[in-house]
């Protein structure tokens, strides 16, 4: 296991996820259902998502190096921009709460409907979302699939459990625009780091 991504990966994708819809959706759905209930719903949809990153980090890391390292950083460039962005966005519309889409979607359920219903809207609005584009930019960079997938997943769930536990909380402590730009801050260092190792 290497422990070096398994750290990193976790702290990039808890920053980036943490003011993403991930958390919001999370939150919405923890006060239409028992949190215990959304948290594993979310957790198998995380489950899932994380795995088809991984897998597909994996098939990309098959090519060429230096192909490798212009898309992983290309990406990661993406991702700080458009983390700038959302930074942008929340900070001139005052963090209006954008929680309206995923109450709609969140009906009347208990039990194991209310974990379906947790995967069905997480599974829907993570599907190509950053942190995925992330995992699988971390999974070719460092070749270290499990430690990567541990850390995304131990990642995702931690968020989550923020929402569902302290979700409000936070909501109301800490500005979204700020962690949009220390996302997209983490996502500059590694860019950073890969034109570095592609310069020498």
């Amino acid at each position: 296991m290497d422990l070096a991504a398994l750290a990193l990966t976790f702290g990039t994708i808890f920053l980036v996820e943490l003011p993403d819809k991930t958390f919001l959706a999370t939150l919405v759905l923890a006060t239409r259902y028992r949190p215990l209930l959304v948290w594993i719903g979310v957790g198998l949809a995380f489950a899932v998502q994380t795995t088809v990153a991984v897998v597909l980090g994996k098939a990309v890391s098959f090519l060429p190096e230096t192909v490798v390292q212009v898309a992983v950083g290309a990406l990661f460039l993406v991702g700080a921009f458009l983390l700038f962005k959302e930074g942008r966005e929340h900070q001139r519309t005052n963090e209006a709460d954008d929680g309206a889409e995923f109450a709609e979607k969140a009906r009347p359920a208990h039990g194991w409907r209310a974990v379906l219903a947790s995967f069905l809207v997480l599974f829907a609005a993570e599907w190509g979302d950053l942190s995925q584009l992330l995992t699988i930019s971390l999974v070719a960079r460092y070749d270290a699939p499990f430690s990567v997938w541990l850390g995304a997943l131990g990642a995702l769930l931690t968020v989550s459990g923020l929402a569902v536990l302290a979700g409000r909380w936070l909501m109301q402590r800490v500005r979204l625009h700020v962690l949009f730009y220390l996302g997209a801050t983490v996502c500059l260092v590694l860019e950073a780091l890969v034109i570095y190792e592609l310069l020498s």
